[in-house]
């Protein structure tokens, strides 16, 4: 990269080590910025993968009830036992805000409302069966909104890795070396300076 066309005074010398200060405060910021969405993925991930196993489990659990209740009804009859509510659930959503960022928490609150008529042959099969799939979506409701903050903050940690890795690699070194320039700029200057004077008495 270029060299910036910078003069060689005390005052470009004091802006210099100003802006590698504030520099060095902004990678600061942004490393702990950096680390604590880290610790935060990690952790929803965690989360994440505990209710992915619960849901695996409740499956193969929903699974089973809709083999019972196909045993006691037929297909035929599972397919038209009523359903104990419209939908499986009333949606619920609660905005989060991390460090800035917008997130979601999502649930699925459990339905009250009654069956259209009543179930020409009730049985703890079909009942079972309905509530273990009710158990899914709930279970995956709150996975969605888990997934969706997990890929708000992975984006945000993508950009902030981006930018600290910027200023220390990048603004950093090039402030070093202007630093650095300009110092040894001043050295010369004051050295010669010296040599100035000297002459000048010596030629008295």
């Amino acid at each position: 990269m270029a060299e910036r066309n910078l003069t060689p005074t005390r005052i470009t010398f004091l802006e210099l080590k100003d802006e590698r200060r504030m520099v060095q405060e902004g990678y600061a910021l942004l490393d702990e910025k950096r680390m604590l969405l880290a610790a935060e993925i990690l952790a929803r991930l965690k989360r994440y993968r505990a209710l992915r196993e619960e849901w695996l489990a409740t499956l193969a659990a929903a699974r089973e009830a809709m083999r019972a209740a196909v045993r006691r009804h037929g297909f035929g009859g599972v397919t038209a036992y009523p359903a104990a509510a419209t939908t499986p659930g009333r949606f619920e959503s609660r905005p989060e805000r991390l460090l800035g960022l917008h997130m979601v928490e999502a649930d699925l609150a459990e339905a009250t409302a009654e069956a259209e008529f009543p179930a020409a042959e009730p049985s703890l099969e079909a009942a079972l069966c309905a509530a273990r799939f009710r158990e899914l979506a709930a279970l995956a409701t709150t996975m969605a909104g888990l997934s969706a903050s997990l890929r708000v903050m992975a984006r945000d940690y993508v950009r902030t890795e981006r930018r600290a890795r910027a200023l220390e690699n990048v603004l950093l070194p090039e402030i070093e070396s202007d630093l650095a320039r300009v110092d040894s700029q001043l050295e010369a200057i004051d050295q010669e300076e010296t040599i100035r004077v000297r002459e000048a008495r010596a030629r008295r």
